[in-house]
């Protein structure tokens, strides 16, 4: 997809070298809902459970907050995700800094599409960068300042690099709130993720668990060839057979506590009838 794979981003770019879909297609139309309406992205504020890791990971609670949205299986979602965002599923460099790559000939292009061809005053690139997230935000950052609009839309944001110029497929009215949400939180990344499988037409796909038609769209012709479909698959089955491992490690609720069954039983059965 971007044709640069650097030390740093190996575990980003690895399942997304990737997003045929999501970078390649800027002129596809949106599935939408059942009216046909674009699907818009769901805003979430950050669970507690996410106070310390929005930034840093996706969470059980995210996975099963986004999950029950699209009425698909725990596993299947993390199953994606694993696979087009890599094992380690990085969104951010830094706090509110999101993983990106820029590209200028997508700036060139859509920089005469922008809405708004101003440039940005007074950025400066994210503190604490070093190498190539330096790199990457140091070009954004420059061409922000020639047309800021162009330079978001020409840039591939997060931990499913998806190029700004899909953001209405991701369910976003601008770019500015597509690049807001990017850097919100990784839960939000995901909600971003899931509106564009919606509206790409890949969700009943993932609800059959048809890895070949949701590899065919998502990752383009040469899915096969580079085995998408079959990755999915496979990690699909380690998560499912985990959860079923854990199920069967689970006592049912008369199992955790006997004793108090017991003495519930004994109290009901003493409780003199009128």
């Amino acid at each position: 997809m971007i044709g640069r794979l650097l030390p740093t981003l190996i575990s980003v770019l690895a399942g997304a070298a990737v997003m045929t879909a999501a970078c390649a297609n800027p002129s596809s139309k949106s599935a939408g809902d059942a009216s046909g309406a674009p699907v818009e992205v769901r805003v979430d504020s950050v669970p507690a459970a996410d106070a310390e890791t929005r930034y840093s990971g996706l969470t059980d609670e995210d996975f099963r907050i986004v999950a029950e949205e699209l009425g698909v299986e725990i596993a299947a979602i993390k199953a994606v995700v694993q696979i087009e965002a890599g094992s380690q599923m990085k969104g951010f460099w830094a706090p509110g800094v999101p993983v990106i790559n820029f590209d200028r000939a997508m700036f060139n292009r859509f920089r005469a599409k922008a809405t708004d061809k101003s440039g940005a005053k007074g950025e400066s690139v994210p503190k604490g960068l070093t190498g190539y997230a330096h790199q990457e935000w140091t070009q954004l950052i420059n061409a922000r300042k020639q047309n800021a609009q162009g330079a978001n839309m020409g840039t591939f944001w997060g931990m499913f690099q998806i190029g700004g110029f899909n953001y209405k497929m991701c369910g976003c009215k601008t770019i500015d709130e597509f690049v807001r949400l990017c850097s919100y939180s990784e839960l939000e990344q995901l909600e971003l993720f899931a509106a564009f499988i919606r509206n790409s037409g890949m969700l009943a796909d993932l609800k059959a668990k048809n890895w070949a038609g949701f590899a065919r769209k998502y990752n383009g012709a040469s899915y096969a060839k580079r085995g998408y479909h079959t990755k999915m698959a496979n990690a699909y089955k380690k998560l499912r057979d985990a959860e079923k491992a854990k199920e069967a490690k689970t006592p049912k609720e008369s199992e955790k506590h006997p004793e108090d069954v017991r003495s519930a039983i004994k109290r009901t059965s003493s409780v003199p009838h009128k």
